[in-house]
Formats: C-alpha cells, sequence, structure tokens
C-alpha cells in the first residue's frame, strides 16, 4: 500500500507513527489545507513522506500513491472520496464514511465500476476484544437490555459555549456526539447483532448540534440504548444483559480495553486479548493485507456492515 493522507488534524498525527510499523505500508503524501502546509511539511520531514501540499490535484496525479486516507472533517468526507475513486485510487475513509446514505451508496456503485477497494476505518471492529464480545453472546443467553455509552467531555465544549464553533461542534461539517462518539456505539451494536428494526434519536441539542443524545435501537426481542455525550462524562462502562448473564465493556467503544463476562450465580472473568500495540494498528494491518491481495471479498462484507451503520445514522439524523 503506497499511502497519502489528507488531513493534519488530531487522527493523522496520531495514527502516522502507527503506520511507519507496519510491513508493506509506504507513507507517500500528505495534504493539508494552505493555512496547515507547514504542519504537513513537518509532518513529512519527520515521518519520511516525499510529498506535502494543500492541492488535492497533486495527490491524485502523483503515480506513486495508490491509497488515499481520508482524515479530515466529516462534510468532506464524501467529495474527497468520490474524487480518489475517479483518480483510480483506493480509499480508506475515517468514520462516518459520509452524512448522507445516498452519498455512500453512490460511492460503492463507483468503487464496484472502478474495481477499487472501499473500507472504512472504524477500530473497534478490527480488535480481539470486539471477538471475544461476539463469542461470548451464546454464554450470556436470550438478549434481554444492551445499554452502550461513550461519554467524553470535549476539550473544545468550553470554546463551544463561548460561541467559538470547532468543526467537531459544527452541524454544517457534520459535527455533533452522534456522528464523533455515538458512531462507534453504532458500529459496535451493528457489528453485534445487524440491523435494528427501529430507530429513535433523543439529542439534547445547542446551537444547532447535538452535544449529547440517546439512541434507541428497537431489536424486536430485546432493546439497545447507546449514549454518547461530549458535554458531560461518567465512568464508561457498556452491559449487554442477557437471561443467562452479563457482557461488561471497561472503557471506550473504540477501544473495548477489557471486558467482563458473568453468568448468573458466578464470578465475574475479565478478557482482555487487545494487542498491546495502538488502538489503530490492527485495522491498518487488515486494510494493508486487503489492498495487497485485492480481497474484493472481504472489502464486500466491511461495506454491507458500513451500510447498515449508514442506515442507522440516516435514520437517526433526521430529527438534527
Amino acid at each position: 500500500m503506497k499511502l497519502a493522507l489528507l488531513g493534519t488534524g488530531m487522527i493523522v498525527t496520531e495514527v502516522l507513527p502507527v503506520l511507519t510499523t507496519i510491513e508493506g505500508i509506504e507513507l507517500e503524501a500528505i495534504m493539508s489545507t494552505p493555512r496547515s502546509l507547514d504542519k504537513a511539511e513537518t509532518l513529512a520531514k519527520q515521518y519520511g513522506l516525499t510529498q506535502a501540499t494543500s492541492d488535492y490535484a497533486a495527490i491524485l496525479s502523483n503515480p506513486d500513491v495508490d491509497t488515499i486516507y481520508i482524515g479530515t472533517p466529516n462534510h468532506t468526507h464524501y467529495d474527497y472520496a468520490k474524487q480518489a475513486l475517479l483518480a483510480g485510487k483506493h480509499v480508506i475513509c475515517e468514520k462516518p464514511f459520509t452524512l448522507h446514505l445516498e452519498e455512500f451508496e453512490e460511492l460503492i456503485k463507483l468503487a464496484q465500476e472502478k474495481e477499487l477497494l472501499l473500507i472504512e476505518a472504524i477500530t473497534n471492529q478490527y480488535l480481539e476484544n470486539f471477538k471475544v464480545i461476539k463469542d461470548s453472546l451464546s454464554e450470556i443467553g436470550d438478549i434481554k437490555i444492551v445499554n452502550i455509552n461513550y461519554s467524553q467531555y470535549s476539550s473544545r465544549y468550553d470554546a463551544f459555549k463561548r460561541g467559538d464553533i470547532a468543526p467537531a461542534f459544527n452541524p454544517e461539517m457534520g459535527g455533533g456526539a452522534l456522528r464523533d462518539l455515538n458512531i462507534y456505539n453504532i458500529h459496535l451494536l451493528v457489528g453485534l447483532f445487524g440491523n435494528p428494526n427501529r430507530v429513535e434519536y433523543l439529542p439534547n441539542v445547542e446551537r444547532g448540534v447535538d452535544t449529547s443524545g440517546i439512541l434507541v435501537l428497537d431489536y424486536g426481542n430485546f432493546k439497545a440504548v447507546a449514549i454518547g455525550a461530549k458535554d458531560c462524562s461518567a465512568e464508561i462502562r457498556s452491559t449487554i444483559q442477557g437471561d443467562k448473564g452479563a457482557i461488561t465493556i471497561f472503557g471506550a467503544t473504540n477501544t473495548l480495553p477489557e471486558i467482563g463476562l458473568t453468568l448468573n450465580g458466578q464470578e465475574e472473568t475479565v478478557i482482555n486479548l487487545n494487542s498491546p500495540k495502538h488502538r489503530m494498528y490492527d485495522e491498518f494491518v487488515a486494510f494493508e493485507k486487503m489492498i495487497a491481495t485485492m480481497d474484493f471479498e472481504n472489502v464486500s462484507k466491511r461495506l454491507e456492515h458500513s451500510h447498515q451503520v449508514m442506515e442507522v445514522l440516516d435514520q437517526a439524523s433526521k430529527v438534527l
């Protein structure tokens, strides 16, 4: 994988040192906005990238780049991904894929026509502890109640209240708790249980954006609640309750750091099979392999998962 990275924000600066440790990934280029070009040039020098630019066309015409990683604000994902596919590049796109379901479906169709790989970067689906949860579901019997919580007081919330609106709180840029934090909860729930029968989102709205909210997913025989909050915080813990026991997730749903399994009448067993490496390591190892082998079958399964997530997101966001 010969990779170009779009963006110089937190997610890109966090993943760059991870990418240098993965065999098969060659870092070629990085793109920033014109005002952040100095930062892009600094990162390029630090990590050995040969191209730093604010010109996307220059990235897309670079013959040494075969894959684009999109780590820019949410509202740019669709346009950047579409341009990359049209230019014959594979695409790895940060969550959420797009702001609207029809945009995502257009990208899928285009990728298929171009015989290119289109993948969503979503950490929890690639962690070993996700497999632990999925494998443990049968042990806790019939699922009854699921409560998933990712609440984290944003470092930008105080400025937001003063009227200084960062992209993470800008509704026009796809900001808000639903797409920023609750999206991890949606991916987790859909990855474990598939598409719900019904979706209802109950947001707390300030200045036109959901700073926190409760997402209710009706699965028929059981109900799930997904809480995402950027305006308050608490101990992050999630539970999946069945009639024979319960699974507890200790910590954020993007890292799934520890899993507790408690069967009725027995003591809790705490499990952690995650790699000690960075939370984004496993997903990029998987991405490199998929692209190196042109594994369309695996990518198709991943896209179906992302499509189900986008369906939930599309229904939930109608109230915003």
